[in-house]
């Protein structure tokens, strides 16, 4: 729903009401749906042809009960993509560093795994040829519901219009409207296991 439909502190309170719907549903997932999904999400997204043409990738490492991210990045780096995975900085905005296989992982903040290496510095995700970014629900215009932090409409702002962004979801959270503001940026596509990959816009 775009933000001229809230006023005051509505838009807040909406974004809150669907996100707590939404991890609440992701809970109330089994482990092994869970796997399911990461698999199945894993071989939709390297479908795409945008993927497959990429020679850089910017990803992230899932956490919690996110669609499952590991064995897409493994594909990705044993095919010989460059894969780029966040840092999350004290301010919340992200770096980057350079993915060299499950062993270069290791313990960030908030529960995160992250690169061990060299930080390639915030303006990295800019050489990316494709952008997957998680999302709690996107909806058909593009607008995307994170977890609130504000990290990945920073990062997002940095990357050109005319690369592929797509943001990884289980089936059902394609919705008809997401509530957002004019600091969300969008995606241009939607990936699911079952549903399989939407463009949006």
């Amino acid at each position: 729903m775009p933000e001229a439909a809230f006023a005051g502190g509505r838009l807040g309170e909406a974004k809150a009401a669907l996100r707590a719907r939404i991890v609440a549903e992701r809970r109330a997932m089994t482990a092994d749906q869970r796997a399911t999904a990461g698999r199945q999400l894993r071989d939709v997204a390297l479908g795409l042809p945008e993927l497959q043409m990429a020679g850089t990738v910017a990803a992230y490492v899932a956490v919690g009960t996110e669609p499952a991210t590991q064995s897409l990045i493994f594909a990705l780096w044993k095919r010989g993509t460059y894969v780029l995975l966040p840092v999350l900085m004290p301010d919340s905005d992200l770096d980057w560093a350079t993915y060299e296989g499950p062993d270069s992982l290791v313990p960030g903040p908030r529960g995160l795994l992250e690169p061990g290496g060299d930080r390639r510095g915030v303006t990295a995700i800019c050489s990316a040829d494709l952008v997957v970014v998680p999302a709690l629900a996107v909806d058909r215009a593009g607008r995307r519901l994170g977890r609130g932090g504000g990290s990945y409409d920073r990062a997002l702002e940095r990357v050109g219009s005319a690369i592929m962004t797509v943001a990884l979801l289980y089936d059902g959270e394609l919705l008809d409207e997401v509530p957002a503001g004019g600091h969300d940026q969008l995606v241009r596509a939607a990936a699911m296991p079952g549903e399989g990959i939407s463009r949006l816009g």
